[in-house]
């Protein structure tokens, strides 16, 4: 098993602070018990930097976290589809190697695909049959909610989580950038 670097394990606890406290920021929407969720943008950007298992973490503890500051028990099957989430991203995170400081079209189409399968996957797959399968929640019910959650975390995912990724690829000097003197 490979080990976690220092920096990946500093990197998994600030993803799920600011997933946290990102997902705070309940922004409303007409789907029963459903908002629109800034922080799936933090999730996609820490996955595709830092992998597969952080972006899980991240994921997992993050919305574990929001779930009982709200001041109930974890709702477990979206806790589960945040960490999942952050696998699918997180594994397209070789092939964008953003750390080389290029985030350009092409790696921003497997970002935005990375984001589309995660969530499409995620939330009209995974969270409702969980919710089914746990709660014994009303069908009708959590297939609007998944559809409603995948579109609304997709656009944020992909958007804002890409500008950040914009950012900090902006911040990294690029191979040969540098003119000796």
């Amino acid at each position: 098993m490979k080990k976690f670097s220092v920096k990946t394990v500093v990197a998994i606890g600030i993803g799920a602070a600011l997933f946290f406290v990102l997902g705070k920021i309940a922004i409303p929407s007409f789907v029963a018990n459903t908002n629109i969720s800034l922080q799936y943008a933090i999730l996609a950007m820490f996955a595709t930097l830092f992998g597969p298992i952080a972006g899980a973490l991240i994921g997992f503890i993050g919305h574990a976290l929001i779930d009982l500051s709200w001041g109930g028990s974890p709702w477990w099957s979206w806790v589960i589809t945040s960490a999942f989430v952050g696998v699918v991203i997180g594994l397209f995170a070789k092939k964008l190697n953003v750390q080389e400081g290029v985030f350009d079209k092409t790696k921003t189409a497997i970002f935005a695909i990375a984001n589309v399968a995660a969530h499409v996957i995620g939330w009209v797959v995974v969270a409702p049959v969980l919710d089914i399968l746990i709660y014994a929640e009303p069908v009708k019910k959590v297939f609007a909610q998944g559809v409603f959650a995948a579109i609304s975390n997709t656009i944020t995912g992909v958007i804002v989580g890409g500008l950040l990724i914009v950012a900090y690829t902006k911040t990294i000097a690029k191979k040969g950038s540098l003119d000796q003197e």
